[in-house]
């Protein structure tokens, strides 16, 4: 336990840096304003493109994070990169990728932004949080429930595709 005290405390510190940047930057860019991300999203309406920077951003800081990981045999703060073991795109991916992409044009939030949001008091924020709190949870009800049919059944298509 000694050892993993002088661990945690560094990789606290980071992630608490991380989460304070990030907080900034959604709040800077104008991603916690709902009604400028329905208009990002509506391209076919009231488009507005000013988002499209903070995707750019994101997209080239994003880049150059993976870029360094491959060259590195560890991150600095833990033994082993955890890299996801599953590629597949299959049906509950791209059923999970439409929902939140629903949730985020309906709502104007996703899960950053609109934790971010609560900070600055606004109701539709709670709503936007308590509503993915219960689908959390609801998910995870389902998973307990229907969970290891459902890993069997994808690991035994994964086999049949390989």
């Amino acid at each position: 336990m000694s050892q993993t005290i002088p661990r945690q405390l560094p990789q606290l510190a980071v992630a608490l840096l991380s989460g304070l940047i990030f907080g900034f930057g959604l709040a800077l860019s104008g991603m916690l304003d709902p009604a400028r991300v329905r208009g990002f999203l509506d391209l076919f309406g009231r488009f507005d493109p000013s988002l499209a920077f903070v995707l750019a951003g994101a997209v080239a800081v994003s880049g150059a994070g993976y870029a360094l990981s491959r060259r590195l045999k560890a991150p600095l703060l833990d033994d082993s990169f955890h890299i996801p073991a599953r590629a597949a795109i299959d049906r509950p991916l791209v059923l999970g990728a439409a929902l939140f992409g629903i949730g985020w044009g309906v709502g104007g939030f996703c899960p950053g932004p609109g934790i971010a949001a609560l900070a600055l008091g606004l109701a539709p924020a709670f709503v936007f949080t308590a509503a993915m709190a219960v689908g959390v949870l609801a998910h995870d009800f389902w998973r307990r429930a229907h969970g290891p049919a459902v890993e069997q059944a994808a690991l035994a298509v994964e086999q049949a595709d390989a």
